[in-house]
């Protein structure tokens, strides 16, 4: 900590030293500046960023198709699906497609869907609530 100094006075004192004055942040009143190598500087900066990227977690929307007459176990075996994808911080789109005659039905799909829901309920919230497009009922849960 040298203190307040003159421009030309701090550029002499870092020539002095063999290193460059690199402004830490312009916006303070006075500037901030140190001296420092900054070719090492800019490598610890980058060194910064690429971590913060690796720590990153990308949400992916994973989808999982069911119909409106589904038998127990395949209902089991996609639920264990969703829990995992939910587990690991994903979001998950359920479809519920309808065939022929089953669009005459499509209240056996919206209690699939609320049967889903429910099971769900501890480890998943709904963001966007089951709603029909065309030949299917689609719901969107997240993660809590």
């Amino acid at each position: 900590m040298i203190g307040v100094l003159p421009t030309r006075e701090a550029l002499y004192r870092a020539a002095q030293e063999g290193l460059d004055l690199v402004e830490i942040s312009p916006g303070a009143d006075p500037p901030v500046c140190k001296i420092l190598d900054f070719g090492k500087f800019k490598y610890e900066q980058q060194k910064k960023k690429n971590e913060a990227r690796k720590k990153q977690k990308v949400v992916e929307i994973k989808e999982i198709k069911v119909r409106p007459n589904i038998d127990d176990h395949d209902y089991d075996v996609k639920m264990r699906q969703m829990k995992s994808f939910i587990g690991e911080g994903d979001k998950v789109k359920v479809t519920l497609r309808f065939r022929g005659r089953e669009m005459a039905h499509v209240d056996l799909g919206m209690k699939v869907l609320e049967r889903v829901k429910n099971e769900l309920d501890p480890v998943a919230k709904v963001e966007q609530m089951p709603r029909m497009e065309n030949r299917q009922m689609i719901m969107v849960l997240t993660p809590r």
